[in-house]
């Protein structure tokens, strides 16, 4: 016990007191490929409504649905071909979609901040998996982190930023993955880009056939879309060559820096690297300068989050 804060292992015994802490209206954060998410009964707006307070997030910032199976989405939205294709392809994975929702959903509307849309992801980790089956319902479950600040990949970043919080945390190491999912709208009439994330965009448009639409940005209909996120409590300086006087360097490629996103110069190690390297980093309390990233696969999503790390806020 941790200030009131459980870490359960990720055992059949951990995951039956998770799933009986989520049906008794508590949260549990829980590892996905992605980051920890910090889970709910979606449809228990009591339950919800301590996310929101767990997390000092905004009401208006919707939440992503986590689920076991496809066949479970679908009771919730209005199913497309679209659908079809992309959680064929991509799901269990990476992946969030954004769909209508279905009258009598039963979802908390605390859950979607009040629009008619939903965000739906089916999780590919393997503990993920066997909490959402034993508990047999839908998880809303943003990153387990307070608002704004970096995303846990571990369940150490969760203790240290929700500790006596929250009921709970199913531990199971690191997150392989280490970036939250990429989210497509599919409630216009072309797919749209609504976040980058751990599954690249070029991958999404090779299953589809076209290229996706690009979100203007004025509106939040899905997770991770405030300008000021993921942001540590320093200031944070984008496209370094190196580090200024009190400075610290995070680098990528071959390079003298304080870490390094990856030596090898390899995306997917990046993104795996990218917010626990800013966790330690943010623990020293000075500001961070951080190199370029390539602009393409997961370095698009890589960039995402550094431009609303250095955001003003």
């Amino acid at each position: 016990m941790d200030l009131g804060t459980a870490r359960l292992t990720a055992d059949t015994a951990g995951i039956a007191k998770a799933s009986a802490l989520l049906a008794a209206g508590h949260l549990v954060s829980f590892p996905t490929e992605t980051v920890y998410g910090l889970g709910a009964d979606a449809r228990n707006g009591t339950a919800v409504a301590q996310v929101f307070a767990a997390k000092g997030r905004p009401s208006f910032n919707p939440l992503i649905v986590h689920l076991a199976r496809t066949e479970m989405a679908q009771t919730y939205v209005h199913w497309s071909d679209t659908a079809e294709v992309l959680a064929t392809a991509f799901w269990p994975g990476p992946l969030t979609l954004v769909l209508p929702l279905k009258d009598g959903h039963g979802l908390s509307k605390l859950v979607t901040a009040g629009l008619d849309t939903v965000a739906l992801r089916v999780p590919a980790h393997t503990t993920a998996q066997d909490l959402l089956t034993a508990f047999d319902g839908p998880v809303a479950a943003p990153s387990a982190n307070p608002s704004g600040r970096i995303s846990p990949t571990t369940a150490d970043h969760v203790i240290a930023g929700l500790s006596g919080k929250i009921a709970a945390v199913l531990d199971d190491g690191p997150c392989a993955v280490g970036l939250e999912s990429t989210i497509v709208g599919l409630n216009k009439a072309q797919p749209t880009l609504l976040r980058a994330g751990g599954l690249p965009r070029e991958a999404i448009e090779a299953a589809l056939g076209q290229p996706l639409a690009l979100s203007n940005g004025d509106d939040i209909t899905a997770p991770g879309q405030l300008s000021s996120h993921y942001a540590p409590a320093g200031t944070v300086r984008l496209n370094a060559s190196k580090a200024q006087e009190n400075e610290l360097f995070l680098g990528f490629g071959k390079m003298t820096c304080d870490l390094n996103l990856s030596a090898s110069g390899d995306l997917t190690e990046a993104a795996a690297n990218l917010f626990d390297h800013l966790h330690q980093l943010d623990a020293k309390a000075r500001p961070i300068a951080v190199a370029p990233i390539p602009d393409h696969g997961l370095g698009q999503a890589i960039n995402d989050r550094l431009r609303r790390a250095a955001a003003p806020r």
